[in-house]
């Protein structure tokens, strides 16, 4: 009797704590969407999407109608969100959201705010533990991007916190080092030509490992220019350039890819985060000494332009030092605008162990910047600036 009491104790306990699939492999379940919150005033729209735990996002902006997409990920979206919002005012006219698939929450919605630029950012603490949050006007410093990179997250400026709560914005989230935004690209910048072999770099590079990541690849062109140029063929003609120049200096490159391919091993299945990890996952296993994520960056307003380096806001002061090195020479090759050196919450700069940064080196939506780095001249450049950036930060 007391044996037969004892299993069906057993069974009891069994059922009551099943292990999920998520704990069992490591996973993390999706963070919940709890809630969609707008705010309007005459030169700002504000949304703010309160999660119960931290995401990671990215955004793409597509044109003809205008609209700006935020996939969120890892997430699922409450059975109380609203699908659909009318916020009225003159930025944003419609609002969707869904589940895009199982592990992603898509929201859309529709501007044709041109003139305008957007930044979106994360919060935490308050009343809810997580929030993402994106302003649209305001003279607002970042132009969005639209890699879809998983990471296309722009830090917040330091002059406002959340109009739809009373929040005020986080230490971690605000800029360093930007400019304000006045949505005027640089006239073209007419470009000698460049002979590579007689570019000589410093002896400093010699020995290191240096991870340098094409953005985009494959199935995924990352953003597109006015006449059809991919962010995705941009990078890798950059960063091939670049490692030619960094070994003939003596320093070991390891790129990402070498082709118009995914990185993932799951090639076409593989999830954003597949794919992002991925990156991570070949300079830490190299143990490299530096990560460089090559992008184009890309808006609505074809005028907005600019070259900006991005580092892990909660990373090392090397990871910044390597971002204001890069910026400097990127610009003073290309003779791009700077937008700055600026803090981010990147997958592909937060998964990586050593100084990382994210570099965008023009706006292939912007015609003259993309007929720049569209060019054999363009390309030369922004590698000779890329190499000599990196000589730079070994140097220092």
């Amino acid at each position: 009797m007391i044996r037969i009491l004892f299993m069906i104790l057993a069974l009891v306990t069994t059922v009551a704590a099943p292990v999920s699939a998520a704990e069992d492999d490591g996973a993390l379940a999706p963070a919940e969407v709890k809630a969609v919150r707008v705010g309007n005033s005459a030169d700002r729209f504000r949304l703010v999407v309160d999660v119960d735990r931290e995401i990671d996002y990215d955004t793409m902006v597509l044109s003809n109608p205008g609209r700006i997409v935020i996939n969120l990920h890892n997430a699922r979206l409450g059975a109380f969100v609203e699908r659909e919002m009318a916020p009225g005012g003159r930025f944003v006219s419609r609002i969707r959201m869904g589940q895009f698939d199982k592990t992603t929450v898509r929201i859309v919605l529709e501007t044709e705010a041109a003139k305008d630029t957007f930044t979106i950012f994360p919060l935490t603490g308050g009343a809810s533990p997580y929030r993402v949050v994106m302003d649209i006007g305001a003279g607002k410093g970042n132009a969005g991007n639209s890699t879809a990179s998983g990471n296309v997250q722009k830090p917040a400026d330091s002059d406002g916190g959340d109009s739809t709560s009373g929040d005020t914005d986080s230490k971690d989230t605000k800029e360093t080092g930007d400019k304000e935004d006045k949505g005027k690209a640089e006239k073209p910048v007419d470009l000698p030509d460049i002979d590579l072999e007689e570019i000589e770099l410093s002896s400093v590079l010699k020995g290191k490992k240096i991870v340098l990541d094409p953005g985009h690849g494959g199935e995924d062109p990352g953003a597109i220019g006015p006449t059809g140029v991919t962010e995705k063929s941009i990078t890798l003609r950059v960063a091939e350039t670049a490692q030619a120049l960094l070994e003939e200096a003596g320093a070991k490159v390891i790129m990402t890819r070498t082709e118009d391919t995914e990185v993932s091993p799951k090639h076409r299945q593989a999830t954003d985060i597949d794919e992002l990890q991925a990156r991570c996952d070949i300079a830490n296993k190299a143990g490299a000494d530096i990560f460089i994520s090559i992008h184009m960056d890309s808006f609505v307003n074809r005028k907005a332009g600019g070259t900006t380096s991005y580092y892990y806001a909660k990373g090392s002061a090397a990871s910044r030092k390597l971002a204001a090195a890069i910026q400097d020479a990127v610009v003073k090759e290309i003779g791009t605008e700077s937008r700055g050196v600026k803090s981010c919450n990147f997958y592909v700069v937060r998964h990586t162990k050593m100084p990382a940064i994210l570099l965008e080196v023009a706006f292939v939506s912007n015609p003259q910047e993309e007929k720049l780095l569209d060019s054999d001249i363009g390309v030369k450049h922004a590698a000779v600036g890329l190499a000599r950036g990196i000589a730079a930060f070994f140097g220092g």
